[in-house]
């Protein structure tokens, strides 16, 4: 008979999929808006004599167009001034001086910094950052298939496959950009998500090696599981989540995507523990035999030798 927390295991195995199927939608047909560090570009910070709301700079950006302002991103940063972000494909140098002295003639704004990276130094950046986080994912799966079982370890792999992916849907949906700082969130991530699967995985170990849970369904075991490390998961989850809270609140503009990123990786990731990680194990045939170790017949041959 299934119990509830199966059954609330079960939905939140297929809304995990769900989850995964929008967030896949999202990333091919909206994109991931790829910040600076990444792409390149022209970075102008201003200061206004008398604040505007965001709607009201976007649409003064359109009206100087033809100073070179096309297709540009603008944020408010913490103390009050303006971050505008061109890439290269929308304007160029000479466009870029032009806007300087317009925003100081038409709008008497203060240009507090201007800077430029070029394109060369974003694909560098791309080209390492997706080399850190393929080693990154490697790294976990060895670890997994020598500290686990082959069901749990599968299992805790789609868990964390499913964190990121679900993560990175959240980015494209909201547009917000992918900065380096987004890039180190992912890989904390990475090794966060799995922190609940291995106290989960290894006490369902501990729980099928006791006598009253041997021939138990496996069901009931891994439900028992969860139980016994729920009050570490919520204790470790909702630290970890209030610290975040915190940078995403004081820590300024510059830190917004990186608490944004940790901030869903700890909710999806807690989830995943309990919905994929210690569910699929269940589907996968997963139980008490599956430790034990057949002695080979050679061994069977020395032992019954007098």
């Amino acid at each position: 008979m299934t119990s509830k927390t199966q059954k609330a295991r079960f939905v939140g195995l297929i809304s995990g999929l769900l989850l995964v199927l929008a967030s896949l939608i999202a990333i091919t047909q909206k994109g991931i808006v790829l910040g600076q560090d990444f792409t390149g570009g022209y970075v102008t910070v201003i200061d206004l004599p008398k604040q505007k709301s965001q709607t009201e700079m976007q649409n003064k950006l359109a009206e100087l167009a033809e100073l070179g302002v096309q297709d540009a991103r603008i944020s408010l940063l913490n103390d009050g001034s303006w971050r505008v972000f061109q890439t290269p494909q929308s304007t160029d140098e000479t466009h870029v001086k032009q806007w300087i002295e317009g925003l100081e003639t038409q709008w008497q704004a203060s240009v507090l910094d201007a800077s430029y990276l070029g394109a060369q130094v974003g694909n560098e950046l791309i080209e390492q950052g997706g080399l850190a986080g393929i080693f990154a994912l490697l790294s976990v799966l060895i670890y997994l298939a020598f500290r686990f079982e082959w069901r749990l370890a599968v299992s805790a792999s789609i868990a964390l496959f499913h964190d990121v992916i679900v993560t990175l849907g959240l980015f494209a949906i909201t547009q917000v950009e992918f900065d380096l700082t987004v890039l180190a969130a992912l890989l904390a991530i990475i090794g966060y998500s799995l922190n609940d699967s291995i106290v989960i995985g290894d006490r369902v170990r501990e729980l099928l090696f006791e006598e009253q849970w041997k021939n138990s369904p496996v069901g009931n075991t891994i439900d028992q599981a969860i139980k016994d490390s729920m009050s570490r998961t919520l204790i470790t989850s909702l630290t970890t989540l209030t610290t975040v809270l915190a940078i995403w609140w004081l820590g300024g503009a510059g830190l917004n995507s990186f608490a944004m990123a940790l901030c869903c990786g700890i909710l999806i990731g807690t989830l995943s523990s309990l919905a994929i990680s210690a569910t699929l194990p269940q589907f996968l045939g997963l139980s008490f035999n599956n430790y034990l170790k057949e002695e080979s017949e050679a061994a069977k041959q020395q032992l019954a030798e007098p």
